[in-house]
């Protein structure tokens, strides 16, 4: 038996194979869209994934205006925050945030489902999120995914 076809591949920042993809926001719940954006940009449908390289892809969010959220999380979730001063905790509620800036929204939800570390930081700045239909990474030809075709 040969054992070094047996060895384990591991990934790193020469080996990983990082794409663009394009991913439309468009009809998709917050929640459901930012957990399969989250495992592609972290890299978990690669065959080759590593848990401390990054070797998941960049990924281009386009429409974040179309987001849906179920239920009453419109009016009843916050987002919380503090200014670090006594007494300046600040809220804000889904639809004031995302009269704001609608991609703000998606990009605190994909934030919160990556590695609170040095990676996760890292991880977070191959996330694009874009209002409308237009993006400025046309130069790197992404990969148009569904993202219910994603398990």
């Amino acid at each position: 038996m040969n054992t070094l076809s047996y060895k384990t591949v591991s990934a790193n920042k020469a080996t990983a194979h990082k794409e663009w993809v394009l991913v439309d926001a468009d009809g998709h719940s917050l929640g459901r869209l930012a957990s399969k954006v989250a495992m592609l940009i972290r890299g978990k449908y690669k065959p080759n994934f590593t848990p401390h390289v990054d070797c998941g892809d960049n990924v281009i969010v386009i429409n974040a205006e179309k987001i849906n959220l179920t239920g009453n999380k419109w009016t009843e979730k916050s987002y919380i925050r503090h200014t670090g001063y006594p007494g300046g905790q600040r809220s804000l509620t889904a639809t004031e945030l995302f009269q704001k800036d609608p991609t703000r929204l998606i990009e605190k939800s994909v934030k919160g489902m990556l590695p609170k570390n040095k990676l996760g930081s890292a991880l977070f700045r191959n996330l694009y999120v874009y209002v409308g239909s237009e993006h400025k990474q046309e130069a790197q030809q992404p990969k148009v995914i569904n993202l219910n075709d994603l398990k």
